[in-house]
């Protein structure tokens, strides 16, 4: 039976799995893991006797040709279509000079679409971005739209999806279509009217959804349809062997081997550098990861703002970069007597903030959330839960995608050999699962290619 292993259980490894067992039913597919669990960031916990969401709690409904999301899409395939809930209409805020102010409205990403300042959007002689060029997000914005523009909304809104700086993000990676219309546009304004107006989206219909009981209810589904995931295993080594692959499993002492005629590396970006280093022109994607904490209260039924919640750029000088309110954001966690928040600390560079027991970060959100709401303190709580994700969110720099492009381009020298996840084409759990789609199918791909 033709065989092709799966490393790494996370959404985009089990997206992989779940596309090669659908296309190729008859297939042996092993996931490996080297979790506990599979699923990844994807985890839904319990806090007060109800569900919370561990890691990532949304993803997006559309994708960028107007059609279902992959996360959608897999949701359907595995039957938790009419699961899928929305948030309330609630609206975010954004913390600056001690109140609460709404999000700007006519921006995209937080960056105002039109210029206050006539003279700093100046039509430039050439294109703004080069074909194929890249620069961060701050690097085209702050010139042309200020600093407190990019340091008040701009910033914060990446952090709560990086955790990253605009002075270091890569543009075609944070903002696709805002790249591709630079290209062609020679103001910044010209580009955003592009971008948005590219947009397919349906006007009025859900941007977010999430699954009702808890993304853990994705990845239970998903995990289902599969013949099995192995768990707790470490991959120490993968090498070319005939005309596939053989991986090494286990420890130094009592190791294993494990042979594939196909393999799917769903694993961040320094794991997979190391079980590629054997294979021949398969370059490394250098890459940094940002580090955050998730704190989560259950708070005795208290009165907060008619928002979904706020972010917090780092120019305020609190830990707190961002805080949902749950139970204003989505209806169907609303439980009599209960209010639930939850807190995001940690950007990329400024991981000394993490360096705390979980005590103290407790109380660190507790006395800055009391603080940025006005309030003398918060009440006591009933129930409190910090979810820690070390090295978690990539961060990605102008020429990622060539690199990616490049690594891609050496493994396609290779049999049935794929990369998949949020180190190559994203993060967000659209991307993630959309990564792995297409990976399964270039193995796929690969296996008719190389049989002989």
């Amino acid at each position: 039976m033709t065989r092709v292993v799966v490393v790494g259980g996370g959404i985009a490894g089990l997206a992989a799995a779940h596309r090669l067992h659908t296309l190729r039913p008859g297939l042996d597919v092993v996931v490996l893991d080297q979790r506990d669990r599979p699923g990844g960031k994807l985890a839904t916990g319990e806090l007060a006797g109800g569900p919370v969401e561990r890691g990532a709690e949304s993803f997006l409904m559309g994708d960028p040709a107007g059609g279902p999301s992959a996360a959608v899409r897999l949701a359907e395939e595995v039957g938790l279509g009419p699961a899928i809930v929305h948030p309330t209409p609630a609206r975010a805020a954004v913390a600056l000079d001690g109140g609460l102010r709404d999000l700007p409205a006519g921006t995209m990403m937080g960056i105002p679409l039109k210029a206050t300042d006539s003279a700093a959007d100046d039509p430039a002689p050439a294109p703004l971005l080069s074909p194929g060029g890249d620069v961060t997000v701050g690097g085209l914005v702050r010139a042309r739209r200020g600093d407190a523009v990019v340091d008040h909304y701009v910033e914060p809104l990446l952090g709560g999806v990086y955790a990253g700086r605009a002075d270091h993000l890569s543009l075609r990676m944070a903002l696709p279509a805002l790249a591709a219309a630079a290209e062609r546009t020679h103001t910044l304004t010209d580009a955003l009217a592009e971008a948005v107006g590219a947009s397919r989206r349906t006007p009025g219909a859900p941007v977010f959804g999430t699954i009702q009981g808890g993304m853990g209810r994705l990845v239970g589904a998903v995990a289902a349809t599969l013949p099995g995931v192995r768990s707790g295993v470490t991959v120490r080594a993968l090498h070319r062997h005939g005309a596939g692959w053989r991986l090494t499993l286990g420890s130094t002492r009592d190791a294993e081997t494990l042979d594939a005629d196909g393999v799917v590396l769903a694993v961040p970006a320094a794991p997979a550098a190391r079980l590629l280093a054997a294979v021949e022109g398969a370059r490394a994607v250098p890459l940094e990861y940002a580090s955050v904490a998730l704190v989560a209260l259950a708070l005795p039924d208290t009165a907060l703002p008619e928002l979904s919640g706020f972010l917090v750029p780092a120019t305020e000088g609190y830990s707190v970069k961002a805080v949902t309110f749950f139970d204003r954001k989505w209806a169907h966690l609303r439980r009599p007597g209960v209010t639930v928040l939850r807190a995001s600390i940690g950007r990329h560079g400024d991981e000394a903030r993490l360096q705390h027991t979980d005590d103290d970060l407790v109380q660190t959100v507790r006395a800055e959330v009391a603080k940025l709401l006005g309030m003398g303190a918060l009440p006591a709580e009933i129930d409190r839960a910090v979810f820690r994700w070390g090295g978690a969110l990539p961060q990605y720099e102008p020429g990622h995608r060539d690199r990616v492009a490049t690594l891609r381009a050496g493994l396609a020298e290779h049999p049935a050999i794929a990369v998949a996840g949020a180190a190559y084409d994203g993060v967000g759990i659209p991307a993630c699962i959309a990564s792995g789609r297409a990976a399964a199918e270039t193995v796929l791909a690969g296996l008719e290619q190389w049989t002989p």
